[in-house]
């Protein structure tokens, strides 16, 4: 049985239930006759199916992949890469997703490298972090690196690539399962090849490999006049409901969902459209719950800059971009904390981010978090939780759109499926 919860909130809650609905009442006319149909022909393959019993066999017990949530401890993580990391082309989407005074960047640059001596710096910081993962005790694994200015064409679009940085945006683990993200950006259309080998190893071990439908990217996924010339125009487009992704065709980035063991929190944002919201609910039911959240945030992309839960009912909820649904999080007996404000000076360039990377942390377990070394103000509220800080400097990987949630994947975490939202 297919099991449906929406946190209401706003015109974004309502436009979901009611698309959502509208798909579902069709999915239910012809569920008797497909189950019927399934049973017999189950019923009927039975005897050939003898034969394949080693491809459906139970999944072992030395599967590498099993994660449920964000905070049980770590024991094995993707962290992305800096290397061969390109600027990408200035299309529709990018320009919906970033803030006018990078325009000129984008332009200039697009399809090119970042600043050669700013990616340096990045990938020497990105090495420090993997060290020091490595000394708490976590397994590091790293995508493969690739040429990302290399160009290519598909029927319906062409562009450069950009890079694999953040596996966090293509890759959710639930459970043993690994989720491929379809992605909305053309230039991160192949971005999954820098990690099928590490896949492919996680599949060989037992895990479940799951890549969602990928999307043709066709000028039809995309409002292609989509007004975005202030802050003043994105809050508007946004309180409508309104974003530079249409109902095209599925699209999601995985880091729009943010987990919570049988609850998955997920917004409907520039990069993820109900459509994709709703491939994902139909693909975890029943063991799992997607709910719809929603923020005033004038260019939602990325939950876990916004809402970033840090442990079992702890939640760090962004005070700029408010969740029009918080009150159903307190009434459910959550802690709601509103981190300080980022330290970030406002010269160090953020081309795809904002400066509220400083609440995008990475938890160890429930008493330790990898943060910022320049952000004070946050490690001592860490503290007065009573949770250690492990301090680690990315500012420059900062720039390229993430923080230390951005910049991994939890694969294994020691922990059982758990519900926390009941």
């Amino acid at each position: 049985m297919l099991r449906v919860r929406c946190l209401r909130g706003g015109s974004r809650g309502a436009e979901a239930a009611h698309y959502i609905g509208s798909r579902l009442r069709g999915v239910f006319a012809g569920w008797v006759q497909r189950t019927f149909q399934s049973t017999q022909a189950a019923a009927a393959s039975q005897n050939t199916c003898a034969a394949d019993d080693k491809a459906t066999s139970p999944v072992p017990k030395d599967c590498l992949v099993c994660s449920y949530n964000e905070w049980d401890p770590l024991e094995e993580v993707i962290v992305g890469r800096a290397e061969n990391a390109c600027v990408p082309p200035f299309s529709v989407e990018v320009k919906a997703n970033t803030y006018e005074k990078y325009w000129g960047f984008y332009q200039k640059f697009g399809g090119q490298s970042f600043p050669k001596d700013h990616l340096k710096k990045a990938i020497a910081e990105i090495e420090e972090m993997c060290n020091i993962l490595k000394g708490e005790g976590v397994i590091v694994k790293r995508p493969d690196p690739i040429d990302w200015s290399v160009k290519y064409k598909t029927p319906d679009f062409e562009s450069t690539g950009m890079y694999a940085a953040m596996p966090r945006d293509i890759l959710l683990v639930v459970g043993n399962e690994i989720i491929e993200a379809p992605m909305a950006w053309r230039a991160r259309f192949f971005e999954y090849r820098a990690y099928r080998r590490l896949i492919k190893d996680y599949f060989n071990s037992g895990a479940k490999w799951t890549t969602a439908p990928k999307p043709t990217m066709a000028d039809e996924l995309y409002d292609q006049n989509y007004p975005i010339h202030s802050v003043e125009d994105r809050h508007k487009l946004a309180a409508q409901g309104k974003f530079v992704t249409t109902e095209f065709e599925p699209c999601f980035d995985a880091a729009d969902f943010i987990r919570a063991g049988r609850d998955i929190f997920v917004q409907r944002s520039q990069v993820t459209n109900y459509m994709g919201i709703e491939w994902m609910r139909r693909h975890l039911a029943p063991d799992y719950r997607v709910h719809i959240i929603s923020f005033k945030d004038p260019n939602p992309m990325h939950i876990d800059a916004t809402f970033n839960i840090i442990g079992p009912g702890l939640v760090l909820s962004n005070p700029d971009r408010p969740c029009h649904q918080i009150e159903l999080f307190k009434k459910a007996g959550w802690t709601v904390i509103q981190p300080p404000v980022p330290l970030i000076p406002d010269d160090h360039p953020l081309w795809m981010s904002s400066k509220w990377l400083s609440m995008n942390v990475l938890m160890l377990d429930e008493k330790r978090v990898m943060v910022d070394a320049n952000e004070t103000s946050i490690q001592k509220m860490f503290e007065k939780l009573g949770i250690s800080t492990i301090k680690v400097n990315i500012r420059h990987a900062n720039s390229l759109g993430g923080g230390f949630h951005c910049w991994t994947c939890d694969i294994r975490r020691r922990g059982t499926l758990q519900s926390y939202f009941d």
